[in-house]
């Protein structure tokens, strides 16, 4: 299951000849994605839900057969309660500005990534009262240190990653689950680093709230998110403005999932590729997935057979999304990051990953890291020569 990968580098050409960024985004996009974007943009143009002429009608029924393609593939029994976001990071703004208020309190890892906690700092400053839990070094929240803060004072909700963009721990969300309901509380996710890489069922998960980015290991366009919200669950909207259902007299949203929370004109194209894309994986998603395995299995010994190299998150062979990060003895992770994209046309992220609470509990906040981020279109000779790179900048 493999994209053919792009050319070298040229003056007018920026495409990298190895990319190993996936955990930011992936690319290139799969031919049927790609496809099925021009289609909505050459001939699905109408407004969804916005006109009863033949275009608007064909884009309406395109983004219910995407919604529907994606619940399916995500495990979600009534594809209403699956709702279109501009990015997971909005996803998880509706997620925790939603549902939480003022005297509430919370119980969070920490791993998470900025996504969840700038939404966290702000309602703190409006006075919901945030506990976190420190993970272990390799990134794992421990169910039982989450239990005993739950269960030392009520709280409304568990806030948990799926797995972490730094380390690609996956953290134990089935009992995490368990913890928070026995106690009354709800569990909230961010599952960015997940949905896809992972075989998610979110009826079977447990978590009340799930949020996943759709560009990410979906594969889908940029600018396309998703939430999941339980049907008990009830969030109080964020964004009010023009819906496709409800009666356009009355100044309140439509009560009905999933346009109550979906206000503005829809981003057709995204919705439409990332339906594409969830067909793909239904498809051929195990076979993706153990190429995925394979290769980071391949890139986590290889980094350990270098010099000076220390390799963030569960051991190898232990299970983990396709994020390998590393830190070197003497060499600064930015600096090899960069001599890989100007010396070998290679892609990779170094810094500190818009998670500076998961470099913090794994002790690399002053120096940051270098992440591999494995995924469509990555080939055993992308890792050999990548490893070979670094080899050279390290020596």
């Amino acid at each position: 299951m493999r994209s053919p990968a792009s050319g070298l580098q040229t003056a007018s050409d920026p495409r990298p000849a190895v990319y190993l960024d996936h955990a930011a985004t992936s690319w290139p996009k799969p031919s049927q994605v790609v496809d099925a974007v021009s289609r909505s943009l050459t001939e699905l143009g109408g407004n969804p839900g916005r006109g009863a002429y033949a275009m608007a009608l064909a884009a309406s029924r395109a983004i219910f057969d995407a919604r529907r393609s994606l619940a399916g593939l995500l495990g979600v029994p009534d594809s209403c309660d699956l709702l279109f976001q501009p990015s997971c990071t909005y996803a998880c703004n509706l997620m925790l500005k939603g549902s939480l208020r003022p005297g509430d309190r919370v119980v969070v890892g920490s791993m998470e990534h900025n996504a969840v906690a700038r939404p966290l700092a702000r309602l703190a400053e409006a006075g919901v009262e945030v506990v976190v839990v420190q993970a272990d070094p390799a990134g794992l929240v421990d169910p039982g240190d989450v239990e005993r803060e739950v269960r030392a004072a009520p709280t409304k909700a568990v806030i948990c990653q799926h797995a972490s963009n730094l380390t690609g721990t996956i953290q134990p969300l089935g009992d995490l689950a368990d913890i928070a309901h026995e106690y009354g509380s709800l569990l909230l996710v961010d599952g960015a680093q997940g949905a896809g890489h992972l075989d998610v069922d979110l009826a079977a998960l447990g978590a009340d709230a799930y949020a996943t980015s759709g560009h990410k290991g979906l594969l889908g366009p940029q600018g396309i998110g998703l939430l999941y919200v339980a049907s008990g669950l009830d969030l109080e909207e964020q964004a009010e403005g023009g819906t496709g259902a409800g009666a356009s007299e009355t100044l309140t949203m439509p009560t009905e999932r999933p346009d109550r929370y979906e206000a503005g004109t829809l981003n057709t194209p995204g919705i439409i590729g990332l339906g594409a894309a969830a067909q793909l994986l239904a498809a051929e998603g195990g076979a993706f997935r153990r190429m995925e395995a394979e290769l980071v299995r391949r890139l986590h010994e290889g980094l350990l057979e270098i010099d000076g190299f220390r390799v963030l998150g569960p051991p190898p062979g232990a299970p983990r999304v396709p994020v390998v990060s590393a830190v070197h003895d003497t060499v600064d992770a930015d600096r090899i990051a960069f001599e890989l994209d100007r010396r070998y046309d290679i892609a990779v992220r170094g810094g500190l990953h818009c998670a500076p609470w998961a470099h913090e509990t794994v002790g690399t906040l002053e120096c940051g890291a270098v992440r591999f981020g494995v995924g469509w279109g990555v080939t055993v000779e992308h890792v050999e020569t990548a490893l070979a790179a670094i080899a050279e900048i390290v020596t």
